[in-house]
């Protein structure tokens, strides 16, 4: 059984089924299942039906959906569950249903000596609202799940499940971001843009794992400088301030902080600009023709995700991917019609091929161009004004430095409260 948070609506579940090599069914509420289309989808998954109050369900029905959970672990299945019960983007878990616990005990003391493990799953998002923005789904050590004797009138002890409930509850708040004060996830947010950059200056693999690493070591930090040593939170506020005051004079952001590479002759870094500048020029076309295509599409799946989710993030995505899937391919199709009326059908046959991967060549293409520019306008820094670009490059080091403290600090205090 996997146990996962759910900051992201209909979005988590697609990362679990897709990175976990097993098939796996979900618990969803009921309302999903009568979806046009979506219904279909989820049906299909061999998703059960979960009825709670707020969707003026009878939550009675929950009785048999339990008892169908338990009878799919006990053949060998796969069962995924998100114990908040709802779908949210506040900072912290919400107190966990204990639907999780129950299924899980009631399926181990079934008495197949069924060897259950429940796996807390945590996704981390980096702006989960944003097109192609990074996601991270961690798993944690997996929970065995040992048989309890029943009741005489056929329910599992309370004791039981509260405890259970409590033992997954903790192992996802070791895979997922908790942060219980949103000023401390503002300012974890504007540190982790200097965290980040710094550590893809030295190295790229598992630059996602570090900065979530550095967000749950951060919040221990600022929990623990708030109620022991305030004025060194003020001053470390009062620097990433001064710094970002920095950068924005000189026109930068901090992913533009990047010495240039020592390696290699000024005429070897001037050849390779140019080579780029050349490869941008040759597929401007392509991309420009893709953007124009795709742009109205585009925005207008923007727009009814914002209607339709009344801006409520942690179904933003969930309603611009759905409307995108709709969008798009209505986009395709109405171009290769207007192409097969005004050029046959062998040019609109070939536009369905091409018009696709001209949208793909323009997403790809502005997102290396802005690269290319924020590169481009580094060296044209660190030529002119190098020793103020250096000190920014210290600078960024020294807040690197001690954010890690932080979390470091915070670790080895709660290590002795332990001990």
């Amino acid at each position: 059984m996997f146990v996962l948070n759910h900051p992201n609506a209909l979005v988590d579940p697609v990362f679990l089924l897709c990175l976990v090599p097993r098939r796996v069914s979900f618990l969803a509420k009921a309302p999903l299942f009568r979806i046009p289309i979506l219904g279909y989808v989820v049906r299909s998954l061999d998703s059960l039906p979960v009825y709670r109050k707020q969707d003026m369900a009878d939550t009675a029905l929950n009785r048999e959906t339990f008892e169908r959970a338990r009878e799919l672990l006990v053949r060998g299945g796969t069962l995924a569950i998100c114990p908040e019960g709802v779908s949210h983007s506040e900072p912290r878990l919400k107190p966990l249903k204990t639907g999780a616990a129950r299924i899980a005990l009631g399926a181990a003391s079934s008495g197949s000596a069924l060897d259950l493990k429940i796996v807390p799953a945590g996704l981390y998002y980096t702006a989960k609202t944003t097109f192609r923005s990074s996601a991270l789904l961690c798993f944690g050590e997996p929970i065995k799940v040992e048989p309890v004797e029943i009741e005489a009138d056929g329910e599992l002890p309370h004791k039981a499940v509260r405890a259970l409930s409590a033992q997954i509850e903790q192992a996802l708040r070791e895979v997922v971001l908790n942060a219980e004060h949103e000023e401390a996830l503002a300012l974890i947010a504007r540190a982790e843009k200097i965290f980040s950059s710094a550590e893809q200056a030295s190295e790229e693999k598992g630059l996602l794992a570090r900065e979530l690493e550095l967000r749950q070591r951060f919040i221990e930090g600022y929990a623990h400088l708030q109620s022991r040593s305030p004025e060194r939170l003020s001053a470390l506020v009062a620097r990433l301030t001064r710094f970002e005051e920095e950068l924005k004079q000189a026109g930068l952001e901090t992913d533009d902080l990047a010495v240039p590479k020592s390696s290699g002759s000024g005429s070897q870094v001037i050849f390779h600009l140019l080579s780029r500048a050349i490869l941008f020029t040759l597929l401007s076309p392509i991309a420009l023709a893709g953007m124009i295509v795709h742009y109205p599409a585009y925005k207008l799946a923007g727009y009814v995700a914002t209607t339709f989710s009344r801006e409520a993030e942690d179904v933003i995505s969930t309603v611009k991917i759905i409307a995108a899937m709709l969008l798009f391919p209505m986009t395709w199709l109405l171009v290769a019609f207007l192409l097969f009326r005004f050029a046959g059908w062998p040019i609109a046959l070939a536009a369905l091929v091409l018009i696709p991967i001209a949208g793909y060549a323009a997403v790809r293409f502005f997102e290396e161009l802005d690269r290319f520019v924020g590169t481009l306008r580094a060296l044209t820094f660190f030529g002119t004004r190098s020793r103020f670009f250096k000190k920014l490059l210290v600078e960024r080091r020294a807040i690197h430095e001690e954010i890690l403290a932080l979390g470091e600090e915070a670790v080895l205090e709660g290590m002795r409260a332990e001990g």
